[in-house]
């Protein structure tokens, strides 16, 4: 018998040196994966910006190595790794080996770092006690200094030596250790994205991304926006924008709460309009906010509120028209901003939300003023983003109509058989069973009605050319009575992609579907060939879950009806129909007859062939990438009448068998 765990005095224990960071990964990095070691990066990347932005160097390198190792060197003046009289410790014992030590505690004070990006004191401490190996090379004071760790543990002391030349800064390596993370293979996609934005938020700073190939070589790629965020907004936009590029910048200072100091908040913004492209990015002493928190808050009120002031004025609404929303405006705003402020609470230490309560207020009330300003100074301008909003507006509330419409057409379930035109249901209620054939044409239709089991098998007749759904919009789609009745059987409504807009429309739920296999039914000719395609189609654009859950079926057709004396036999290829040939024997009186389309198929041949489901054959739908599915049904039903060509010469020889040239 298990001995029962006792819970006394003895339980407490607590985490002690690296243990602290080793054993609990995601309470610093947000998380023990691929996340958490990139973000361990981006905390020894945060102190080397946080010393060029105070004026001291203008250039870092990042080094991406083929083990996995990172370096990061900057050429300030050199983390302070001597002895501390103060503390009565080393330095470099405070900045590797303390959680909550640094110098960026007084920033509101106006020591060292006045707009830090780096504020806990965790960083650099962290990210050596998660590495495998660490080393810190420091230059400063005349000396170089080097450190060498290992899982947490220094190794060797500090060593010091006199350098021959004047110069300062930091240079750090270390290998992430996959006994803390559970993935360390950082993709050089984060490294050029993590190091752009940084060259965008502080302006004039360049960063070098040095990427180890094979061969031992290293591939160079500097980023640098001389004038930042401007300069950013310029190239988002290009010659797409309908507005000029703004800059606008501010300085405030005010508290929290009120029993709470006063500190300074600094606020930057690019921005401009565009009736092609939307960004939205915020920054907060350099981080990224990922998920916005104050900034966005100040931005959303501010922005309705300016524009919302400014369509009334012109008197642009309509007749008790509804006043436009933040996604209306959202559509067509190019916006990045970036804050400093002296005082900062972010959500957590991946420094992705902040919440202080005084910087969203400032920065309400900044774009809310400059906002007016801008709209009365440039009438023009002004003019041609009201129009473009209402646009928006506009747009996104016929979106919403057509959504609710949808739903109301496409999800009710009531007297189906009635509603949907020679739909023909099966008796049984339990979905695991009831299997939906969809044929075309009439003369299809009645001979799978006869040759079908009644209490599982219901029928769905395609009445004409189906609608290529991958060359039309969604608007002319659900025109079609084809296609609405078909979505309206199947029961689960519809899920549409593509953007904000067609999100919106989306109203499926699986757990409608009202059929356990989805059977496409066509003739084994090159109009039914064309007919199925058009069918996949259709499903792979508007309800593509069922295909990848495996609920779609193609059903083979025989091609030669082969008989000799009372014996009947089937063949779905030449092949096939040359080895029952041969098996039969070349003496005997055979007959052979190439099979008729489904409506000319007498029931038992159709049942035996198509319908029973221990003698039938079903092909799967399955497939396997997406991206490969969508791309051959472009190639084959979109616009592309060059590569369509270049298939069909390519690998129209492998279907000749197939051709009626007869």
């Amino acid at each position: 018998m298990k001995k029962k765990a006792t819970y006394g005095n003895e339980s407490i224990s607590m985490l002690k040196g690296a243990d602290r960071v080793r054993l609990r990964p995601a309470v610093i990095f947000g998380s023990d994966g691929l996340e958490g070691c990139e973000h361990a990066v981006f905390e020894i990347l945060s102190n080397a910006i946080d010393e060029a932005r105070e004026g001291h160097g203008n250039q870092i390198l990042v080094t991406r190595y083929l083990d996995h190792s990172v370096q990061v060197e900057d050429f300030g003046r050199g983390c302070p790794v001597d002895w501390n009289p103060t503390e009565q410790r080393f330095n470099w014992e405070l900045v590797f080996c303390e959680l909550y030590a640094g110098g960026k505690y007084s920033n509101n004070e106006g020591e060292n770092y006045e707009y830090s990006l780096g504020l806990n004191g965790l960083g650099a401490c962290a990210t050596q006690y998660a590495s495998r190996y660490f080393d810190a090379v420091i230059r400063r004071d005349g000396k170089k200094y080097s450190l060498h760790f290992e899982k947490g543990e220094n190794i060797g002391g500090l060593k010091t030596d006199k350098l021959d030349r004047k110069q300062t800064g930091s240079c750090f390596r270390w290998m992430p250790d996959l006994d803390v993370f559970t993935d360390i293979n950082i993709p050089l996609e984060y490294y050029t994205d993590i190091l752009k934005r940084q060259a965008v938020v502080n302006a004039g700073i360049t960063f070098c991304l040095r990427n180890e190939k094979p061969d031992g070589s290293f591939e160079e790629t500097d980023f640098c926006y001389e004038n930042g965020i401007l300069d950013y907004v310029k190239e988002l936009t290009e010659d797409k924008a309908m507005t000029m590029p703004q800059y606008w910048e501010a300085e405030r200072k005010g508290r929290d709460r009120a029993d709470m100091a006063d500190y300074k908040v600094k606020i930057t913004a690019a921005l401009c309009f565009s009736n092609s492209i939307n960004v939205l990015e915020y920054y907060h002493n350099s981080s990224w906010l990922e998920h916005g928190g104050a900034p966005e808050k100040a931005v959303k009120t501010a922005f309705v509120y300016a524009v919302d002031a400014y369509i009334k004025q012109a008197g642009k609404y309509n007749k008790n028209e509804s006043k436009v929303t933040f996604q209306d405006i959202a559509d067509c705003l190019v916006l990045v901003t970036n804050c400093f402020s002296t005082q900062t609470s972010y959500e957590n230490q991946t420094k992705k939300a902040i919440t202080n309560k005084f910087v969203q207020e400032a920065m309400t009330e900044f774009f809310k003023s400059r906002l007016q300003v801008y709209f009365i100074e440039n009438k023009a301008e002004a003019d041609r983003i009201a129009d473009q909003v209402l646009i928006n507006k506009r747009a996104r509330e016929t979106a919403e109509k057509t959504k609710v419409k949808i739903r109301k057409d496409l999800t009710r379930n009531v007297d189906i058989a009635n509603r949907v035109q020679k739909f023909v249901d099966c008796r049984s209620k339990d979905v695991s069973r009831r299997e939906l054939y969809i044929v075309e044409g009439d003369s299809a239709l009645g001979s799978v009605k006869l040759s079908r089991d009644a209490e599982f098998q219901g029928i769905m007749p395609v009445r004409g050319k189906i609608l290529n759904c991958l060359k039309a919009d969604y608007a002319r789609i659900f025109k079609s009575d084809i296609i609405t009745d078909l979505i309206k059987v199947l029961g689960c409504g519809v899920e549409i992609t593509g953007g904000k807009k067609a999100k919106d429309l989306s109203v499926f739920d699986l757990d409608n579907l009202r059929w356990n296999k989805i059977v496409i039914c066509t003739d084994a000719d090159v109009d039914g060939f064309q007919i199925r395609t058009l069918i996949l189609t259709m499903l792979y654009r508007l309800v593509p879950t069922l295909i990848q859950q495996g609920y779609v079926y193609i059903a083979e057709s025989p091609l030669f009806e082969i008989t000799c004396k009372e014996k009947t036999w089937f063949a779905y290829s030449n092949r096939e129909k040359d080895e029952i040939v041969q098996n039969i024997g070349e003496n005997k009186k055979i007959t052979i007859q190439r099979s008729k389309g489904l409506g000319e198929n007498d029931p038992d041949m159709m049942w035996m062939t198509t319908m029973n489901p221990a003698t039938r054959r079903l092909i799967k739908v399955m497939p396997q990438e997406a991206e490969a599915t969508a791309a051959m049904f472009d190639l084959l039903e979109g616009d592309n009448l060059q590569g369509r060509k270049d298939h069909i010469t390519e690998n129209g020889y492998k279907f000749l068998e197939l051709a009626d040239i007869s």
